[in-house]
């Protein structure tokens, strides 16, 4: 967590226990800093007050914005169906697979090997009574950005009645998600990817989109997300994302310098070591790279005893041993999939971190070579 988020959480942990919903003064002053805090994040991406709905996390986020599009449609006498891409996280693919076991029509779509959503086969898959188009921002494996400018008036071009949603959970840290997120009715955010805490985060719902809830009750969140507010997190993610874009652009500057000297010297040190994705349309947090001939899951697994953090994959799916889908949907080849590993990189990362990286992996992908631990 960054200082900001934890220095603006620690009174709502200690002494600041009015609920927000009561009538009260502690009520008043919980209140008081739920409402300070939603105009902060609202301010931040681009929307107003009144759109920013807090939830649980990104995962939440994108299961009301996916689910409940959707069936805000059907209600409405919409028969149209929902268009994603392959690549999307298990949040968005998970809801698509509900919706499809509930009768909805759902299309997926791929990406080039460039790890960016392939336009055309889009395109072809939005109808003129499509409800929802759902496209992350950046993806949460590779970290490419989407171009969702062109998705957004491609949506408007062929389905102007319908939704369209971004999960932008990994986009925060890296990119303006108020200028490239404007176009979105629907935008998905968690705390815990730019410095706040876990178990937190926010759907920006534009006004007049129309949205089912998931969890009703006493009509808390515009009645979109009912329940007692968690105050302290939705302080600490105020201020986590306060910091976050006003150092932003000194944060990426700095990151994209580390990542780049990681990438490159693995690239240089390992043979037959090769890099998934276009780097150059990629966030600067985001190493992702394979060494043929290693299997992934061995290769986490000595790192983390060598004191390197790794993945294989979403960090949900972690310990998958299928390759990650996201690989799939690019059209990267199993072997190369299941010899694939995404190192991140964020506000904490130094130079020492990556020295010891360079010190490191270099020997264990020789390690396992040489002991024929092969994908």
């Amino acid at each position: 967590m960054r200082p900001e988020a934890v220095a603006a959480m620690a009174p709502f942990l200690a002494g600041e226990y009015g609920n927000p919903s009561g009538g009260h003064r502690a009520a008043a002053a919980a209140k008081a800093a739920l409402e300070a805090a939603r105009e902060s994040i609202a301010e931040c991406l681009g929307a107003s007050p009144h759109d920013v709905v807090v939830t649980g996390g990104g995962t939440e986020a994108d299961n009301l914005a996916v689910k409940g599009a959707a069936r805000a449609a059907r209600a409405g006498g919409s028969r149209g169906g929902v268009v994603t891409a392959r690549f999307e996280h298990k949040g968005v693919l998970a809801s698509c697979d509900r919706l499809e076991r509930d009768g909805f029509a759902v299309a997926r779509v791929g990406a080039g090997l460039d790890g960016v959503v392939a336009l055309d086969e889009l395109a072809d898959a939005v109808a003129p009574d499509t409800a929802l188009v759902s496209l992350m921002l950046v993806n949460n494996e590779v970290g490419t950005v989407q171009p969702l400018d062109d998705v957004v008036a491609l949506v408007r071009a062929r389905a102007p009645q319908a939704v369209v949603h971004t999960d932008a959970v990994q986009a925060v840290p890296w990119v303006d998600v108020a200028t490239l997120a404007a176009g979105a009715d629907l935008v998905a955010v968690s705390a815990h990817k730019f410095g706040g805490p876990k178990g937190v985060g926010a759907l920006v719902v534009r006004d007049g989109t129309p949205l089912e809830p998931l969890i009703e009750g006493g009509g808390q969140e515009r009645g979109l997300r009912s329940g007692t507010s968690n105050v302290a997190g939705v302080v600490a993610m105020a201020a986590a994302l306060r910091a976050t874009v006003e150092q932003r652009t000194a944060d990426v500057r700095r990151i994209a310098t580390l990542r780049d000297r990681l990438l490159d010297g693995l690239l240089t040190a390992v043979p037959d070591a090769f890099e998934n994705g276009d780097r150059a349309r990629k966030v600067a947090g985001n190493a992702h790279l394979g060494f043929r001939g290693v299997e992934s899951e061995s290769l986490l697994l000595l790192l983390d005893s060598l004191g390197v953090y790794a993945a294989a994959g979403s960090s949900c799916s972690s310990g998958a041993t299928e390759p990650s889908h996201v690989l799939a949907a690019m059209g990267v080849s199993r072997d190369d999939a299941l010899s694939s590993i995404r190192l991140s990189l964020g506000v904490a990362s130094t130079d020492a971190d990556v020295d010891t990286a360079l010190a490191v992996i270099p020997g264990a992908v020789a390690r396992l070579r040489a002991a024929g631990v092969a994908a």
